[in-house]
């Protein structure tokens, strides 16, 4: 009864003859509420309906100008001459300004958000509707968002709708009263409407910043072809942003959402299309657009789904062998090497999530024949889509069992869970600017102790580096200057030709190519300070 009550009470306080004028037209009640600057939890009400507003407007307003509900049919009947009731009842059952997405109208292929007839505006079933989604998906999670994604045409209609408020009853005292107020969003007044049922259900409070997301997206495609008219033409398609690889044991949503994303964002996008609203004058867009907008006969479409944000597993790296590649190398379906970092560490990570998929990222990387020693390298592996959040037993778990596998030629330390600070241990490698590496020196005579004093007084030594023979197929053709900032030689008992030799170097050089010169591509090369004949190995 409180309910009903606080609802009765919004709606006695709006201008009636405007409300039912609305209603005529084809507008659904919440975004009745909506134009008229209305916020609260009015908009999760079951109780809010035609069927109820006509009732309590009732006294308030000329017979002839309400809307007429049937309570036996759950119809709204309203006088016109030219069109039975029934045909009057099915032009105006879907909102002409949300698509139906305000009135739980919208459908998806299996038909469970559908909201049957004289069930309408039902927010809690809709909400029962999400909840098996959920379950079928096995989350475990303590908050939620709300994500939602509507037609761009949706905006569209609003502006229409608000340029027939404005035109009719622009000089009403109430009007300027909704000026300063200000109207809602149809995803605002959607999230009012469904927030507190799935709170209730889900016994989990919603949090804007919660990485469990409930996703609903709507499409209408009919009714998105009325966009043409804001460019011209269709071509005007979103660029989508190109994502890294990644890796995936479990057959998980991710293909389902990036679908529904695409499908949803089909044409303009939301953005774009509010800047080209924002430009175009009132009249100007009067002429290209009906006000209000005409009556669809279908609702949207809706595809309902949730997912996690990814979640980030971080740590250095230490490579034994020389022959793991740091990511899955193959050539000509054939691997290169025996393993990789990615996928020793990765698999051994992503079943404890139990995610769709991993994405590995590391702070540099090395060539398959060399090895990673010292502290470690840092990486991060991405787990999309996890379904349990990992506990620090599991993230020990996760680092022994790395550890202990193949032979241990691949181990991590320091494995932890990072959150907004992922990208900073990333960063680590690069901050330090400086790198040392040690390689074994063949030369084409034998080393004098001139030799090894000479390579030991070199300082900051620049040198330009044009992209290595090895990596051009995959690396841009350009030329890098770097710095060698250190360098010192150690003698190798029983050879007076090999040599090791410690370098301290600028991040990003390429080190073999330094010592060999990769026929001239490098210069100036380590062997050219030896006076040497024959290029170092």
């Amino acid at each position: 009864m409180e309910e009903e009550k606080a609802v009765k009470s919004t709606v006695l306080a709006l201008p009636a003859a405007a409300v039912c004028d609305l209603l005529s037209i084809g507008v659904c009640p919440r975004c009745i509420f909506r134009n008229f600057g209305v916020r609260g939890d009015v908009y999760s009400s079951c109780v809010l309906s035609i069927a109820s507003l006509s009732s309590w407007l009732k006294p308030s307003v000329n017979p002839v100008e309400l809307p007429k509900f049937e309570e036996n049919t759950g119809s709204m009947k309203v006088k016109d001459s030219c069109h039975s009731i029934e045909e009057k009842i099915s032009r105006e059952e879907t909102c002409i300004v949300c698509l139906g997405v305000l009135q739980m109208l919208c459908v998806d292929q299996n038909q469970e958000l559908t909201t049957c007839k004289g069930k309408i505006n039902n927010m809690f079933e809709a909400a029962v509707a999400i909840l098996k989604t959920l379950q079928t998906e096995g989350h475990q999670f303590d908050s939620f968002c709300l994500e939602v994604s509507i037609p761009s045409v949706v905006l569209v209609r609003d502006r229409a709708l608000w340029l027939y408020i404005k035109k009719k009853y622009g000089s009403e005292n109430w009007f300027q009263d909704v000026m300063v107020t200000g109207c809602l969003s149809v995803k605002e007044a959607l999230k009012l409407s469904l927030t507190k049922s799935l709170e209730d259900l889900l016994g989990r409070n919603s949090d804007m910043n919660s990485s469990f997301r409930i996703a609903l997206f709507y499409k209408h495609m009919e009714a998105s072809l009325e966009l043409d008219f804001v460019h011209g033409s269709k071509e005007n398609n979103l660029k989508r942003r190109k994502t890294g690889e990644s890796i995936g044991i479990h057959n998980g949503n991710l293909a389902a959402i990036d679908a529904a994303r695409t499908t949803a964002n089909a044409g303009e996008s939301f953005a774009a299309i509010q800047r080209t609203l924002n430009s175009m004058s009132e009249d100007d867009f009067a002429k290209k657009y009906e006000c209000p907008p005409n009556k669809v006969h279908e609702p949207c479409q809706i595809t309902s789904l949730c997912y996690r944000t990814s979640i980030y597993i971080g740590g250095r790296y230490l490579k034994y062998s020389r022959n793991v590649s740091q990511t899955c190398w193959m050539i000509d379906d054939e691997r290169m090497g025996e393993a990789s970092v990615e996928e020793i560490i990765g698999n051994a990570i992503l079943p404890y999530l139990r995610g769709d998929k991993y994405k590995f990222h590391a702070a540099g990387r090395e060539d398959i024949d060399v090895r990673m020693l010292g502290s470690g390298r840092p990486f991060l592996v991405e787990v999309l889509n996890a379904r349990v959040i990992p506990t620090n037993a599991d993230i020990s778990e996760m680092e022994t069992k790395v550890n202990n596998s193949k032979d241990g030629i691949v181990k991590v330390r320091e494995l932890k869970r990072v959150g907004n600070d992922a990208w900073n241990l990333m960063r680590e490698g690069e901050a330090e600017k400086q790198k040392q590496y040690a390689a074994v020196v063949w030369i084409s005579r034998t080393l004098t102790d001139e030799d090894f004093k000479r390579i030991s007084e070199i300082k900051e030594l620049e040198i330009e580096q044009k992209t290595p023979i090895r990596v051009l197929h995959r690396r841009s053709p350009l030329v890098r200057k770097r710095l060698i900032h250190w360098m010192k030689a150690e003698s190798i008992k029983g050879s007076s030709q090999y040599f090791l030799l410690h370098l301290c170097t600028q991040a990003g050089t390429y080190i073999k190519e330094f010592v060999h010169g990769d026929l001239g591509r490098t210069y100036p090369k380590f062997f050219i300070r030896l006076c040497c004949r024959d290029p170092a190995t």
